[in-house]
């Protein structure tokens, strides 16, 4: 191997970079420090000298897989997505505006910690070497990468906060003319797979080994994470899913402690109505018996059309709750939300080096990790849960789920519940703990924490299918192996059928029996409730769900898991058949016959690297047994279908990275990526995981570095 060696110049930026250049210099001269070695699934393992040196051949060799990801994460998160996507982006751009300026983002930086300023340098110095050593490279808009851009980016979730914060109210506040297009919906009649994830933690108790184990199972949109091995000779050693991007792993373990992410129900944004006066200096709201001044800012930007680059200028306005987003009623309305990006950034880094049950509390402490759950374990055999981080303390006469009276104080914030007046679980007698976005208080069966001890803004009391399904499962759990646990994650039985079909049933059998329905309801009838790629049920099911929660009448106000158990049990039984009679209708339609086995349908595909996946019926594709979250499948699988010209369906989200860990003397573990580590469709780790993806066959994961040379297909320094 060699090091490429650019004698005369390189381009970079729309300028020449001469030998010379200092700034080349210092990165050739840090890229020395940095070993980067791809196993056999093209999985990067990053050794650095310094945790910055790690941090810079981590995002090199992120770019390395799909700069285009990388790229794009930074584009969306500082603003200028309408820079390369169009004027429909112009709120998106917006709302990171309201939040941050860029002024602001550089005096984060300067005003953080030097280990993280350092950490910062090193993620901008990887990137920006990534594009001088490869000029065949052309960025979409950013081909200069600077240390205060990961001050947007501080959180691994999907989106983070942000984006629960409506670009459309803004456009309606902020904008004087008619609303822009919004990118019409697909029109589908699938419900939507619920965003989320599963994290399990398994006492000793109930393993073979007498080992802590963890379940890392984020639900995500497909290609969101690749997996990584980052290690440093200042202690870092950690191994998971890192979103793109970024410089720490979000989900996954080192070789003492691992952690899980599941999104959280913790009521973290709170929305508050401002009672504005203009006056000839500007904007005051009233607060109390003050009138505040409206901070006002101006921010210009630009979009991209046909006709090349256009602006747009916008006044921002800022209360001391947050920036206005939207009107209610008429009124200014100010969104409170976590915005401490050096803490923030601070927790998420420094969550990967804890060991220890004692020393994660005290980073848990910092109390910014505000849109997610998080399911622990550790080599000392102890199982952790703690519902939300972020959680501001609130007069719980008011009721946050709705916009508050922004003028009176008492509906101030009034600082943060500490983690030990937060919803928790440490050790349980059970020996297992599981969240699946539900209800905390089903984390642990009869040793879950209790609804009446907290307030009510802690968490909603709501459970779904998954949640059911991984109770049934862990209570009967015991001799756990890495093997077995995998099989618990991959259990086949879906909750939601066992209520809704037996419904359909009943009602044939109560009515006249019409023959066109009697074979299908048989099908039905001899069904266990388990999906396979050999099951016809399970295609009836999935299509007879989902256009019963797309058609049928019910009452107003029922979550999902009440309207499944009333198509199930209360609704008109003449409804359920002619729901059943409209979905073998639909299923003779797409696919020639209602007999249509599942894996004949449900198939996974990846044709390119494109962030935004196409389908097509004609290519070639692999059958999938597996099934939606919304019917309880742990391993969830969500499909998209009924577009223009594909009929079959694809999967788009749920199960993308996942790992099962065991902690013990030495750290074990086995991890599966949807499709391959690479975007690029030449690299032969584009789709070398597809067929083990839809069979759940895991690989053995290389933590240990013997293990790693052992696996080594390409040893190489950032440059090579």
């Amino acid at each position: 191997m060699y090091r490429i060696l650019f004698i005369a110049s390189i381009v970079f930026a729309g300028c020449s970079v001469d030998k010379q250049n200092p700034d080349l210099a210092r990165l050739e001269s840090r890229a020395e420090n940095v070993e980067i070695i791809r196993d056999d699934f093209g999985v990067p393992h990053i050794y650095g000298k310094s945790d910055a040196d790690a941090v810079f051949g981590l995002i090199y060799a992120q770019c390395e897989d799909d700069f285009a990801r990388v790229e794009r994460n930074y584009v969306w998160a500082i603003g200028r997505l309408a820079e390369i996507e169009g004027e429909e982006m112009i709120y998106s751009d917006l709302r990171a505006r309201l939040f941050m300026t860029k002024e602001e983002a550089i005096a984060a930086y300067e005003s953080a910690p030097a280990w993280l300023q350092e950490l910062c340098q090193a993620f901008a110095d990887g990137a920006n070497y990534y594009l001088q050593t490869n000029p065949q490279v052309k960025p979409r808009l950013l081909t200069r990468f600077e240390p205060w851009m990961p001050m947007y980016f501080t959180e691994g979730s999907i989106g983070g906060d942000i984006e629960r914060v409506s670009t459309r109210k803004i456009a309606e506040f902020y904008s004087e003319q008619e609303l822009l297009a919004e990118i019409p919906a697909e029109q589908s009649i699938f419900p939507p797979e619920p965003k989320g994830s599963n994290g399990i933690a398994i006492a000793g108790k109930l393993t073979e080994s007498g080992n802590a184990m963890l379940l890392i199972n984020p639900h995500t949109s497909f290609y969101f994470r690749p997996e990584v091995h980052v290690v440093s000779e200042e202690g870092l050693n950690a191994y998971g899913a890192v979103t793109w991007g970024q410089f720490f792993v979000y989900q996954g373990f080192n070789e003492k402690t691992g952690w899980m992410h599941t999104s959280t129900y913790t009521d973290v944004i709170d929305e508050f109505v401002e009672e504005v006066t203009e006056t000839p200096t500007g904007f005051t709201y009233t607060y109390g018996d003050e009138q505040r001044p409206v901070e006002t800012l101006e921010v210009s930007l630009n979009y991209i059309t046909d006709a090349g680059m256009k602006s747009m200028t916008f006044p921002m306005y800022r209360t001391h709750h947050g920036p206005v987003t939207h009107y209610t009623d008429g009124k200014w309305t100010s969104t409170a939300l976590m915005w401490e990006p050096v803490k923030a950034l601070e927790q998420s880094y420094t969550r990967t080096k804890k060991s220890g049950l004692e020393e994660f509390e005290q980073m848990m402490d910092i109390r910014t990790n505000s849109s997610n759950n998080t399911v622990y374990a550790d080599a000392e055999g102890n199982i952790a849960y703690y519902h939300g981080n972020f959680i501001p303390k609130r007069d719980s006469q008011f009721n946050y789920r709705r916009p508050v009276d922004g003028s009176n104080p008492a509906t101030d914030w009034q600082g943060l519940h500490t983690v030990d007046e937060s919803i928790k679980v440490i050790n349980p007698p059970t020996g297992w703990i599981q969240n699946c976005n539900s209800t905390p208080f089903t984390s642990a069966a009869e040793y879950s924490p209790k609804v009446e001890d907290y307030p009510v803004y802690m968490s909603r009391n709501q459970e779904n299918f998954r949640g059911v399904h991984a109770i049934r499962l862990l209570k009967e759990a015991s001799n756990l192996t890495l093997d077995g646990l995998i099989d618990l994650a991959y259990d086949p039985k879906l909750p939601a059928f066992e209520v809704l079909i037996p419904g359909v049933i009943e009602a044939f059998d109560k009515s006249g029996q019409p023959a066109d329905l009697k074979e299908a309801v048989e099908e039905l009838r001899s069904w266990d409730f388990t999906v396979s790629k050999e099951s016809v049920a399970m295609s009836i099911a999935h299509f007879y769900a989902s256009l019963y929660l797309q058609e049928g009448i019910r009452p107003e106000g029922l979550n999902f898991m009440q309207r499944i158990e009333y198509f199930g049990t209360e609704s008109p039984e003449n409804e359920r058949l002619e729901i059943l009679s409209q979905t073998l209708a639909k299923l003779d339609e797409n696919y020639g016959t209602w007999r249509t086995p599942w894996g004949d349908i449900n198939r996974f595909q990846r044709l390119n690297g494109d962030i935004v996946m196409k389908f097509d019926d004609s290519k070639p594709s692999i059958p999938v047994g597996m099934a939606s979250g919304n019917w309880g499948a742990l391993a969830a699988y969500g499909m998209r279908g009924n577009h223009p010209n594909v009929k079959k369906l694809y999967g788009s989200r749920g199960n993308s990275f996942v790992a099962v860990v065991e902690f013990g003397d030495k750290v074990r573990a086995k991890s599966l990526l949807a499709g391959g580590q690479s975007g690029d469709p030449t690299s032969p780790h584009f789709y070398d995981q597809a067929q083990r993806y839809a069979d759940g066959e895991f690989k053995d994961v290389a933590f240990y570095r013997e293990d790693v040379e052992a696996r080594a297909e390409r040893v190489y320094k950032p440059g090579n």
